[in-house]
């Protein structure tokens, strides 16, 4: 049986959460003390030298988000924002850490904005977590009584504090650019890219947006250095990665494994296979933005380049099996349903394509077997116009899922 690798995860069960002296007791802030000892462009290089990317779903290199940010605007404020917007079907990493140890979050926060020189940080956490908003709310309450936030940071000279945010229950708003709109107190609405946040973000400046678990492996790095995190994982994805594991398995629930581990070893290892025996339907990859994987094709190493080479998609780590008595056509309905349901309705290729998509899903569940081919490869086309003319990635979604399952699951619709 594979062991786990718990990097983002590691003070889970050790300690209570929440308690700020539990933390401290077993290793927490230790890193923060480190990186203060450092200067910040020293920081950010051995950050862009430790590979890290960012684990919200689109794995792009923390480390050059940083950099960008920090030399953006040398002389105006800058900011730190975490996406804390956990709205992914099939996902709840981020909700794990938050309520399982917060001050991590807050740690991997503050060393990020000594990086970059930010003044200020905001957590946008979704609604809906009522009790990580309350351990989040506690830890930086705890940390700012601590000497960890606020001014004069453990006397460096350095001063930061954050800011909670109660996100506004929009999907939409977990995507970064819709995320600051509404922070800024606006209507959930995407902007248009470019610029992105390092350029122009909260309130016109600078700003880095990162996930919930990318801030929680920047205290392991700031501590133990590159080196340590580029010994784990794969060469173009270093580290470990949180999996959500969920539908007709034994042992639903979580797992932080080295990026590489197979989607077989997720499945059968920790998930203890399909509920009932037997092989899987589909394994959905990332959840309803993400792609189906025939049930035969487990044999893949979960890491973003490996999987974006095969067509699919890591995304935020949702890994969502279906087993062999479930209906593909009714899970797809239930998807371009969602996506219909979460559509902002600014742009009419979005505002009209899911609502298209969501019609056509439904007939798909009643048309004849041996037709739904062609009902699928209609969808597919409609979905493309869509990914080609929308304004955000949720028009741009639904072509992932509805591609993966016309070109690898015709057979079982």
């Amino acid at each position: 049986m594979p062991e786990e690798r718990r990097i983002a995860l590691s003070y889970l069960g050790r300690v209570e959460p929440g308690s700020i002296d539990d933390y401290i007791a077993a290793g927490g802030y230790a890193a923060l003390k480190a990186a203060l000892a450092r200067q910040p462009d020293e920081l950010v290089a051995e950050l862009s030298a430790s590979g890290l990317r960012g684990r919200g779903g689109a794995g792009f290199p923390t480390g050059r988000k940083e950099r960008s940010t920090a030399q953006a605007c040398e002389e105006c404020d800058c900011y730190v924002v975490c996406n804390a917007d956990e709205g992914e079907p099939g996902t709840f990493k981020d909700r794990v850490i938050m309520e399982g140890e917060p001050h991590v979050l807050v740690e991997g926060m503050i060393i990020a904005a000594y990086a970059i020189g930010a003044g200020a940080g905001y957590i946008y956490i979704r609604g809906e977590y009522s009790r990580s908003i309350e351990l989040v709310g506690k830890a930086i309450a705890d940390a700012r009584q601590g000497g960890f936030l606020g001014k004069n940071l453990l006397g460096s000279g350095y001063s930061f504090d954050i800011e909670l945010r109660r996100g506004a229950g929009s999907y939409l708003c977990g995507e970064e650019l819709t995320l600051l709109e509404s922070l800024e107190g606006k209507r959930g609405y995407p902007r248009i890219k470019p610029p992105f946040p390092a350029e122009v973000g909260y309130r016109g400046t600078p700003t880095l947006v990162s996930n919930v678990e990318t801030f929680a492996n920047l205290p392991f790095i700031a501590e133990r250095g590159a080196e340590a995190y580029l010994a784990l994982g794969t060469p173009s994805s270093p580290g470990t990665k949180i999996f959500c594991l969920s539908g007709d398995v034994e042992k639903p629930g979580f797992v932080e494994v080295e990026f590489g581990t197979s989607l077989r070893s997720l499945v059968e290892d920790f998930a203890g296979g399909v509920r009932g025996g037997g092989r899987p339907l589909a394994v959905l990859l990332g959840g309803a933005a993400g792609t189906f994987v025939p049930g035969e094709d487990l044999d893949l190493p979960m890491d973003f380049d490996g999987l974006r080479k095969l067509g699919l998609t890591l995304g935020s780590g949702a890994v969502m099996v279906l087993g062999p008595r479930r209906s593909l056509s009714a899970m797809i309905s239930s998807m371009m349903d969602f996506f219909r349901h979460e559509s902002c309705g600014k742009c009419i290729p979005c505002r009209v394509g899911t609502h298209r998509l969501a019609r056509a899903a439904a007939r798909l569940v009643e048309t004849p077997k041996a037709e739904r081919k062609m009902l699928l490869g209609s969808m597919v086309a409609e979905a493309r116009l869509m990914a080609s003319t929308s304004l955000c990635p949720l028009g741009q979604s639904p072509v992932l899922p509805l591609e993966s399952a016309f070109a690898r699951l015709q057979d079982s619709l």
